[in-house]
This record gives structure tokens, C-alpha cells and sequence, in this order.
């Protein structure tokens, strides 16, 4: 076995592995943990795909994992969801073999239902021992059901496959028969064990290297601090997984409060190590600082090129972010001539400090973020359409909390314990109850500070609470902290019925029909053809 010598961990430090699955591969699974308890501390999770992710994120926002094992769809569900390594359990053209040969067994009507891809050496294979195999391939759980089903109707008396496709065949009244073989476990087993012994050399080749980086330079939040369970959430955090393996530049757009530089930072540490997950994280809010002081905070600037440069000279942000990230935050109100420059040194990969001419190499990953229409901007002639296309290769438009009121409690509460945490103070044992009495008054504020201000409410409210224990978190209570909830012209409007008044949500929203679609739930387009169909209503 591959495993007999043991590899060089920690005593003390022995890797975390977590086997995620739903069929019977956790059997297998199971059988083969107890040959590797020696080596790590593994951990079964019988949930699978959107709920398996969910929990697998929650836990790791306070537990360490470093490699997960899945097999099949499962796997690849998560691989593209999840922050830690998910090694995907392959069988071998020897388990198929093998697996061939017990259905031939059963029946010579034998099918196979393999994940996506078919087995391109399978009709090679069946020319040779002289009996055929229908080969099918499926996606989703319905679509391998309706393979099931189809080789069923066509005759197939057994069916080889992973562990959700022989469960299909058995409710289907057919025979299953299981494609993986210990042997093959095993060496999905090594994979997770070789892949945290090589992240534990780089954590500690990275802890080493971060002694010079100070804490200013860092991104100190992840995919884990993302919080909501609402379909828009779940989108985000996918976006961020998958952008984050792309060393391409990303505008993050989305209304004040809706954590901009959250997400930014998300897919600075969601990003291998070779694209700056362990380099520095440098931001600047470009509305924020006077044009002449920006221009040398950004590019940096020799000794003597202006009253007041620093003696020796000083390294811009470029340069602090080299081999890192550099997050432009309000990119639109950068100043058109520093625009030019910032075009330069994308395009260029190297920075001249003002007052200098000697060109500095950088090798620095762009994210911007932006409050405002850019695309606007452009046509009105106050941002460069050029510099626009270079920072937009991957966009990511983040809700506004009105548009998902389904995560409004779940932040509030755990924003509320954070809260109270931060003041030595403990929440109520019934604080989840009496988090539901406020839920109507909680839900139907529209937030127009987002995320930030539900995070400033909270911290208001443990004041409070703090400095009186016995006080019960009533909706009376709330709104005579935060008088604010109550006042009509911030709460949302009554859903629209399904007839329409388009015309009063679009009002409510100050004319802006992508706050109004996003409200309703629907898009701009459908927006406009309700709205139209309104008006031509009322001029009937």
C-alpha cells in the first residue's frame, strides 16, 4: 500500500481530512479511515452538494480542514465552492474491469453511468471480450435518473456505476453494481495526505516570509465572512471561488455598504498561492484623498519632486502590493490625468515615481469597486472607456440588502452576538426568539446603508443591552433605540401584486429600475414591458 511509510508530520499537527458522501461510498470510506488514523484526523460528513457546502462553510470559518475527499458529482459540486482543496476519489480502468465483470454475472444486459464524461477505452474494451455495454453519462440527479430509467426501458438488467447511480438502479428494480475498489479510495486517501503535508511546508515558508509584512498589508476576511443563505449570497461566493483562480482584474459594483472591500479580500485569500493569497493586500479609496496627494500615494515619488517629499524618496502602493493585491476602492472618482497613469502601468507592468524617470517592475493583481454607474461615466467623457475594459475583465455587481430580506435576520444575529462579544457581554439564552418578534421590523426597513448599517445597529443595540442584562430585545425596545425603523419613508413598500403598480415601487426607488427590479425579482426588460403595460392602462 502506498501508505506504509509514514509521512513527516507534526506529531501534534497531524492534518485534518473530511470525507464527504451520501451513498455508499461512506462505507468504503469508512473501512479505509481506519487504516490512516495514524496519519491524520479524519472526519465523515454524510451531506451532500448545496447543503454539504453550506455546512462545510460554516464550520470552516472557526475549525482548520485541509483537504476534503468526494467522489463523483458530489465532489465536483464543491470543488468549485468550497476554499480548501477537495480531491476528487477516481476509480481505475481495473476497478471498471472488475465491476464489468460481476455485472456479466447478473446479466449480459449490462449498462454504465459515468459522471459527464463517457469512458472513451469502454468500446475497445467490449470489442475485446466480446459483450456490449451501453454507456450513458449524466449531470444532475434527474438526469441520472433518467438514464436509469432509459437503459431500463431498453432491457439493462444491471447497471455499473458510483454510489448514487447503483442506488438509482436498485429503486429502478435493477442491479447495482459499485465501480470503486478499496484500492482506488486509498489513492484518493495519499492525494489529501500529500496535498496538506506540501500547504503545511508552504504555511510555514509563508509565516517565515510574513514576518516582514506588516498586519496593514493584509486581507484579514475570507469567503466565510460572507454571510447570508439567500440564492443572490450563494452566487457571490460562488463568483468569488471562481474568480479568484484568474489573475485577471475584477470591478466589484454595488451600492455604499455592501462590502465592496469584503469580497475584494474574499478573492485576494480565495486565490492560489501563486496568484498573492499569502501577499500583501493594499487599499486605497480613491474618492478619498486629494488628487496631488494621490498620485504619489498610488506611484510613489523620488526625493525632492514636490514641497514636502520625504527625504530618500518613498515607494507608492504599486510597489507595496508588488507580487499582492491592490484594491481600488471608488475607482470612479479617480481624476482623469490619474487615469492615464493607472491605464500605463496596466498595460506596461511597471511604475515611474513622480519626480522620477526609471521605470519599476510590478507584478500586481488589480480589484476596483464602485458605487456608481461607470458605464455611465464613460459616455459621459468622466472615466476612460479604455481604462474601464482593462479593470472590467470580470465584473461581480454585489445586492443591496433589500433585495435579499431573507438574510436580514441571520446577519443581524450574528452580527448582534458579535457585538456583544466585543463588550465582554453574553446574549440572551432566547435571543433566536426574540430575534423572530422583531423580524417584521427588522425586514421591512430598507437598509439603505446596507450591511454597514445593520452592523452599526447592532453595535448600538449591545450598548444597550450590555449595560442592561435583564432587558429583553422587544420590537419596542428596538425601534426606541433606533427610532429610524419606524419612519414610513424608510421602510419598503408592500409587495406589488401581481397586476401590477410598477409605477409606485419605481417611485419608491427614486426612478432607479435596477433597485426596483431587484426588489420585485425580476429583470430590467421585464420591469420596463410591466411598467409600460401600466401606463398604456391607465390612457385607457
Amino acid at each position: 500500500m502506498r501508505h506504509s511509510t509514514p509521512l513527516p508530520f507534526d506529531s501534534n499537527d497531524k492534518p485534518v481530512i473530511w470525507t464527504v458522501s451520501v451513498s455508499r461510498l461512506s462505507d468504503l470510506f469508512r473501512d479505509i479511515t481506519l487504516e490512516y488514523d495514524n496519519l491524520a484526523t479524519i472526519e465523515p460528513i454524510n451531506l451532500g452538494f448545496e447543503e454539504a457546502a453550506k455546512y462545510i462553510r460554516e464550520r470552516l470559518a472557526t475549525e482548520r480542514c485541509d483537504a476534503i475527499i468526494s467522489a463523483g458529482s458530489n465532489a465536483a459540486y464543491l470543488k468549485g465552492r468550497l476554499s480548501v482543496p477537495v480531491v476528487i476519489a477516481k476509480f481505475s480502468g481495473f476497478d471498471v474491469m472488475q465491476a464489468l465483470a460481476r455485472a456479466r454475472r447478473v446479466s449480459d444486459r449490462i449498462g454504465i453511468i459515468t459522471y459527464q464524461e463517457r469512458l472513451a477505452e469502454l468500446a475497445e474494451f467490449s470489442s475485446t471480450f466480446g459483450f456490449d455495454v451501453a454507456q450513458r453519462t449524466y449531470v444532475t440527479e434527474e438526469d441520472a435518473r433518467a438514464q436509469v430509467n432509459d437503459l431500463k426501458a431498453a432491457g439493462i438488467k444491471a447497471i455499473v456505476g458510483a454510489g448514487r447511480i447503483t442506488d438509482l438502479a436498485e429503486e429502478a428494480g435493477l442491479t447495482g453494481v459499485f465501480v470503486y475498489s478499496a484500492a482506488s479510495i486509498r489513492h484518493a486517501f495519499d492525494d489529501a495526505l500529500e496535498m496538506a503535508r506540501l500547504a503545511q511546508l508552504e504555511s510555514n515558508r509563508n509565516r517565515a516570509r510574513s514576518a516582514v509584512v506588516t498586519d496593514t498589508l493584509r486581507a484579514r476576511h475570507g469567503i466565510n465572512d460572507l454571510r447570508g443563505d439567500s440564492a443572490a449570497m450563494e452566487t457571490v461566493r460562488q463568483s468569488v471561488v471562481l474568480y479568484a483562480k484568474s489573475p485577471a482584474t475584477v470591478l466589484i459594483q454595488g451600492e455604499t455598504g455592501c462590502g465592496k472591500e469584503l469580497v475584494a479580500q474574499a478573492i485576494h485569500r480565495e486565490a492560489p498561492r501563486t496568484l498573492g493569497q499569502n501577499r500583501p493586500f493594499v487599499a486605497v479609496n480613491c474618492g478619498a484623498i486629494a488628487e496631488s496627494l494621490l498620485e504619489s500615494e498610488l506611484f510613489g515619488h523620488e526625493e525632492g519632486a514636490f514641497t514636502g517629499a520625504r527625504r530618500g524618496g518613498h515607494a507608492g502602493l504599486f510597489e507595496a502590493a508588488n507580487h499582492g493585491t491592490l484594491f481600488l476602492d471608488e475607482i470612479g472618482e479617480m481624476p482623469l490625468t490619474l487615469q492615464t497613469r493607472l491605464l500605463r502601468v496596466l498595460e506596461e507592468r511597471e511604475v515611474v515615481r513622480v519626480g522620477g524617470t526609471r521605470p519599476i517592475p510590478v507584478h500586481v493583481r488589480i480589484i476596483s469597486a464602485t458605487h456608481c454607474d461607470l458605464e455611465q461615466r464613460v459616455r459621459e467623457g468622466r472615466f476612460r472607456a479604455d481604462l474601464f475594459y482593462r479593470l472590467a475583465v470580470l465584473r461581480l455587481a454585489l445586492p443591496p440588502l433589500r433585495a435579499r430580506p431573507e438574510d436580514v435576520m441571520t446577519l443581524t444575529e450574528w452580527s448582534l452576538k458579535n457585538s456583544l462579544a466585543s463588550l465582554g457581554a453574553r446574549p440572551h439564552p432566547n435571543l433566536h426568539a426574540e430575534m423572530t418578534a422583531c423580524a417584521p421590523l427588522l425586514q421591512r426597513y430598507a437598509w439603505p446603508g446596507n450591511v454597514r448599517e445593520l452592523r452599526n445597529l447592532t453595535e448600538r443595540l449591545a450598548l444597550f443591552l450590555a449595560a442592561e442584562p435583564l432587558q429583553a430585545l422587544t420590537p419596542a425596545f428596538v425601534l426606541s433605540v433606533a427610532p429610524e425603523l419606524g419612519t414610513p419613508d424608510a421602510t419598503l413598500p408592500a409587495p406589488a401584486p401581481a397586476t401590477g403598480r410598477i409605477a409606485d415601487v419605481l417611485a419608491r426607488f427614486g426612478g432607479r429600475r435596477d433597485a426596483a427590479a431587484d426588489y420585485l425579482g425580476i429583470s430590467r426588460t421585464t420591469l420596463w414591458r410591466k411598467l409600460k403595460a401600466e401606463q398604456d392602462e391607465d390612457v385607457t
